[in-house]
């Protein structure tokens, strides 16, 4: 009996620990979503007043930056000097890497309320690269949404924070090229052959090179 009633304890002891813990998760989410939702509604009520958004003064602000003292390895203006939510960017291949000598486009495309969301990054220049996908799209840690992974591979400090800048962006995207994560690969076919034939892997990524030299 004692060890009957010693189980049913543990067990209504973890069910409540379960509960909690899942109670405390809901909580979280609700306070994650309420602060977007928050933000999402000062965009939309500046918008609606006239009022410059806080985000535009923010890209803008580091756009001026960048223009007056311009980071090593990329470049950077706008697609439009209309609409400061889409950059055109310019990497530079890393010295010493597969990549050098390569100059690869991208699009930068922001959220109306960015610094809390990340913007996306497609490359327009051919890439063959394990981090970034068939279509060109970049897939780094720093740009996925903010909070906890679905998968839980990345940790949500790896993940986006409003702290991020363009030059961090970047450079971020410069240490990808210098080292491929294979991982937790968006392009597979690349990722393999990175592991397994190199030799294979070399000649893609120097085609690419040769290509985006072609386009300057």
């Amino acid at each position: 009996i004692a060890l009957t009633e010693f189980f049913s304890d543990s067990g209504a002891n973890h069910y409540e620990a379960k509960r909690a813990g899942a109670a405390k998760g809901r909580e979280r989410g609700k306070s994650q979503r309420g602060t977007l939702a928050s933000n999402r509604g000062g965009v939309r009520m500046a918008m609606a007043s006239g009022a410059v958004p806080q985000s535009e003064l923010l890209l803008r602000k580091q756009l001026r930056n960048l223009m007056k003292n311009p980071v090593d390895g990329f470049s950077a203006g706008l697609t439009d000097d209309n609409n400061i939510y889409e950059w055109s960017v310019t990497v530079i291949g890393p010295p010493d890497t597969l990549y050098e000598g390569g100059f690869f486009t991208a699009i930068l495309s922001f959220p109306r309320d960015y610094p809390q969301l990340p913007p996306v990054c497609k490359f327009k220049s051919e890439m063959w690269h394990p981090n970034v996908y068939p279509d060109g799209k970049v897939c780094i840690s720093i740009l996925h949404s903010p909070g906890d992974d679905p998968s839980g591979y990345e940790l949500s400090s790896e993940r986006w924070t409003p702290v991020h800048t363009v030059e961090t962006i970047m450079l971020s995207i410069i240490s990808m090229l210098s080292s491929p994560n294979d991982e937790s690969p968006a392009n597979i076919d690349a990722a393999k052959e990175w592991r397994e034939d190199k030799d294979t892997f070399k000649k893609k990524v120097q085609r690419c090179v040769r290509r985006s030299q072609e386009m300057l």
